[in-house]
């Protein structure tokens, strides 16, 4: 009887469970039919025929396999605009009736089971503006398209397409979406789509672009592709692999931003972020270049999950700044970390949120629910709230302008409204399958239910996050969309791998577990590191002999012949592998373990803020001491020309000494090199000029000295940095301690002779 009613303009009976409406309509006035998320299996078959007026129907996520018809003769007096049909049954029978709607503007057809789309068809629909066809079996788009002059968004991810379609002909495209598709590459105009802003080419495995077309599309504001990644050695399963998306609302603003970092501060740790500004682009973005940062200076003070994530919290409302006075925004971040110093330790996830961004893990198919939204229908924050005499409007929110009681920003309502996050910590099991982040456009559309159901048998992480925003979108989201999936392989055996040949399962990206880890060279423009959020991590090479990488790194100079090391194949070894957790110790080998051949943006182990300096190229961290790669010269050919100017002695000069790591070696004599010996770097050690640059090679200069980390703090021997002899070494070893002991009394003599004979070693403060 609803429909009788000539007064009806908008009947929204979305999510119900309805299984039919009624069959027979007479003419009706509703304009608006909104009947998403039940189960209908058909429409009236006089629906459209009737309803002269309807512009919008959304019969989305219903078992619908069949249109109803708009017009029985050529002749049409539909004026439907917007028709939403994603997540049915639909097949290509339908589409023929598609053209009885000639004013169609938006057209969802998502996640049905069309496998072709016919040209004529697609010729008739000249007023269409946005498409969205993801998720179905198309091999093409129709040339056609090139028909609808008005078109401007073009959405087709997750189909089988292989040939790129002429939307780059249309002169009104704005936004482009190709990804999780087979194509192998791209046909461009000379000039690009001035209104261009969003490519997108992501998952295409098959897809190789010349210079000259990356050249091109690189002018597009935001173009995405694959990058190229070397993969893994050791062809263990990854941990965890993830995938993400971001949608612009209806007014063209992007205000959510989202960060992945899949090696975060070493190889066995992950950080995924959500960032939701509402109706602001300044608040995400500002979260998303900075929160990995404060992250990991934080988990330098403490381990504590709770105490880290709200510090880190803490610590971004005062970096936000005049930014964060009047506007705020959501977040959630979610860390997983592993201990290596717990042999059975497991993976931990820690999730922290503010605002309406969330976090949801699918443990055996269910739903886990990580996140909490504080809202005022919290009685512990309505009760909050009121102590501080804040006013509450009739809509539920502070001050008329929030309805979140624990947000990012608004800081002019502080305390009413605080940045303190609700923080939850769970150990990863091998039920865990995956977890979604959402931002508030997400989870308004979707309850976690349907969303850990609609993405946990799509393979594929970056497809599963598409799935997720183009649902969204189909339900009636007007607002920008941040959605990421990580997918989880966690096994009973992630944590100790003796049992796997002493390989780990490592996380994507991650560094081959050895200890011979070079930086390769970069050119100067490439020293900068790319940040932590970006999740990418520096080029190594394993090209080195553990010899080599003993003799090489990490010491001063020194005349001593590298030691011979134990390879894999050496019967110094014992028959079973092991894994890092629990080594094997070798009593006739040395061995230097580097932990990290990465510089994070974030915070580097040496103790240095990555924001005021440069990375080095040749310098290792290990954790507590920095090494660096040197490479030491014979000086005694350019004595005479080097020894021009009297040389004065000083506490903070050159050190002259072997290396420092030695137990049995004294500290050598210290000068100050003045004059025409060379200048005085910044850190205080002393460099030669061009001419004497043969004494020691470093590739850039070293950092400043600041208060705290590791340049303030006195050197300690490191028990790693020790020479185990081998008995057959016995005799050689003798001799070269010999030679050493000669070379101490000569060094004493110079002591009193400084200008007879210039030092062979030098030593750096560094």
């Amino acid at each position: 009887r609803l429909f009788y009613n000539s007064s009806l303009r908008k009947l929204l009976a979305g999510h119900n469970m309805l299984g039919r409406l009624p069959d027979r309509l007479e003419r009706t006035q509703v304009e608006v039919l909104d009947v998403q998320h039940n189960h209908l299996l058909e429409l009236p078959s006089n629906l459209l025929l009737k309803a002269d007026s309807l512009r919008f129907l959304n019969a989305s996520a219903n078992k619908l396999e069949m249109l109803p018809p708009a017009t029985l003769s050529e002749e049409t007096h539909s004026i439907l605009q917007e028709l939403y049909l994603t997540n049915n049954n639909l097949t290509d029978k339908c589409v023929p009736l598609l053209t009885g709607h000639p004013h169609l503007k938006i057209l969802h057809m998502a996640y049905n089971r069309l496998q072709s789309f016919p040209a004529s068809k697609m010729a008739k629909l000249e007023e269409l503006e946005e498409i969205d066809i993801s998720g179905n079996k198309l091999k093409a788009i129709p040339t056609t398209i090139m028909n609808c002059r008005r078109m401007h968004t073009v959405i087709a991810h997750s189909n089988c397409i292989e040939v790129f379609p002429e939307v780059m002909q249309l002169s009104e495209i704005k936004c482009v979406d190709l990804s999780c598709n087979e194509l192998s590459e791209v046909t461009l105009p000379e000039n690009l789509p001035p209104k261009l802003q969003e490519l997108d080419l992501t998952g295409n495995p098959r897809l190789a672009l010349d210079h000259k077309t990356l050249e091109l599309l690189n002018n597009i504001r935001c173009f995405k592709i694959d990058q190229p990644s070397a993969g893994d050695a050791s062809g263990a399963p990854a941990v965890w692999s993830h995938g993400y998306t971001e949608a612009s609302g209806v007014k063209n603003k992007l205000c959510v931003a989202a960060l992945s970092a899949n090696n975060f501060c070493d190889n066995r740790e992950a950080l995924y972020g959500v960032f939701d500004g509402d109706r602001n682009v300044e608040v995400p973005y500002l979260l998303q270049c900075t929160m990995s940062d404060i992250l990991a200076e934080e988990l330098q003070k403490t381990k504590n999950e709770e105490e880290y994530m709200i510090n880190t919290f803490i610590v971004m409302q005062r970096k936000l700044g005049t930014a964060g006075q009047k506007l705020g925004g959501s977040a959630v971040l979610c860390h997983i970390k592993h201990d290596p110093m717990d042999p059975g330790g497991c993976f931990t996830l820690t999730s922290a949120n503010v605002g309406k961004c969330q976090t949801v893990l699918c443990r055996n198919g269910k739903p886990l629910p990580l996140s909490r939204c504080y809202v005022m229908s919290c009685e512990e924050e309505l009760k909050r709230i009121k102590q501080h005499k804040a006013i509450i409007t009739e809509d539920g929110k502070v001050n008329g302008v929030t309805d979140s009681t624990r947000i990012l920003g608004y800081t002019f309502l502080h305390p009413s409204v605080v940045p303190r996050p609700h923080v939850q910590s769970i150990t990863l099991t091998p039920q865990d399958e995956f977890f979604i982040l959402g931002s508030k456009g997400l989870w308004d559309s979707l309850s976690m239910d349907e969303a850990v159901e609609t993405v946990r048998n799509v393979p594929d992480a970056l497809a599963a996050a598409k799935k997720l925003c183009t649902l969204a979108q189909s339900y009636g989201c007007n607002d920008s969309i941040s959605a990421v999936v990580v997918q989880l392989n966690v096994t009973e055996d992630s944590f100790c791998c003796c049992e796997l040949n002493g390989v780990p399962p490592p996380s994507p990206g991650i560094f081959p577990q050895s200890v011979n880890m070079v930086i390769k060279d970069r050119p100067t423009d490439a020293l900068g590191m790319p940040s932590s959020s970006s999740g990418m991590a520096s080029e190594i090479s394993s090209e080195i002999s553990t010899s080599e990488m003993s003799s090489e790194v990490g010491s001063t100079a020194s005349d001593e012949p590298p030691q011979v090391a134990m390879n894999e194949n050496s019967p110094a070894y014992p028959g079973e592998q092991r894994c890092m957790l629990h080594p094997v110790c070798l009593s006739n080998s040395f061995q230097r373990q580097l932990s990290s051949a990465t510089f994070s943006s974030a915070f580097s182990d040496n103790g240095l803020d990555s924001d005021d300096e440069e990375p080095i190229e040749g310098v290792f961290t290990n954790g507590s001491r920095v090494e660096v790669e040197v490479d030491i010269h014979c000086s005694r050919a350019k004595e005479k020309q080097l020894l021009q100017v009297p040389v004065e002695a000083s506490d903070e000069g050159i050190v002259i000494s072997a290396n420092e790591d030695e137990p049995g070696l004294p500290r050598k004599a210290e000068y100050s090199a003045t004059g025409t010996i060379g200048r005085r770097r910044g850190n205080g050690s002393v460099a030669p000029h061009e001419r004497s640059h043969n004494l020691i090679e470093v590739a850039t200069d070293a950092p400043l000295r600041k208060t705290g980390g590791y340049f303030a703090a006195p050197a300690q021997p490191d028990p790693d940095d020790q020479f185990i002899i081998p008995p057959e070494l016995e005799e050689e070893v003798k001799e070269i301690m010999k030679q050493h002991q000669e070379q101490q009394q000569q060094q004493q003599q110079q002591k009193q002779y400084p200008m007879d004979h210039l030092a062979d070693y030098y030593d750096t403060p560094l």
